[in-house]
């Protein structure tokens, strides 16, 4: 057999096991994980909401042993389901918007680590369901919006599922 041919079948050969490693389930444990972009069809996994349609915030959350985001149509329904006590599936990342960078009413990119991030609640600003936690990095930012708009500022940690409560939401949006 000639060194070209078995070249050609040693590299052939590889070809499966290359195609295999291609086909992930997501980031392995330990892995850092990015933050995903909404596309044109990206939907809201509560209520199927397409994401480019609404303004506001929008979130992800990576949970683990899954290979793709849920994505969130507004700040209000990624905290609702993270602070529900029926959730229990393991958190691998939160992503939000930076709504000082981002544009409200178009919000693409921006996306921080939700749970370092400032929330403005109580403000005029509505999102895709109505009154929402506008979402920032810094806390200036925060307090600049909430000096605009009104509402006050909170820490992640200082956000409760009170405040968050889906009840009403969907139903009484005239738009969908």
């Amino acid at each position: 057999m000639s060194a070209t041919r078995r070249r050609l079948l040693a590299l052939l050969a590889t070809l499966p096991l290359g195609g295999l490693a291609a086909c992930s389930d997501g980031p392995k444990q330990g892995e850092a994980i990015r933050p995903a972009e909404i596309d044109p069809a990206s939907t809201c996994d509560l209520d199927g909401m397409l994401l480019a349609d609404y303004p506001g915030p929008k979130a992800q959350i990576h949970f683990e042993g899954e290979p793709r985001p849920h994505w969130y149509c507004d700040t209000v329904e990624m905290f609702s389901t993270l602070l529900r006590p029926e959730q229990v599936r393991p958190v691998r990342a939160v992503f939000t918007q930076d709504m000082g960078l981002a544009d409200w009413d178009q919000p693409r990119g921006h996306w921080f680590d939700a749970r370092e991030g400032f929330y403005v609640l109580g403000s005029k600003r509505h999102g895709s369901m109505g009154p929402t936690l506008a979402s920032f990095r810094n806390q200036a930012d925060a307090q600049g919006f909430a000096q605009q708009h009104g509402g006050r500022v909170l820490r992640y940690a200082e956000v409760t599922p009170q405040m968050v409560d889906l009840s009403g939401g969907a139903l009484h949006d005239g738009r969908m």
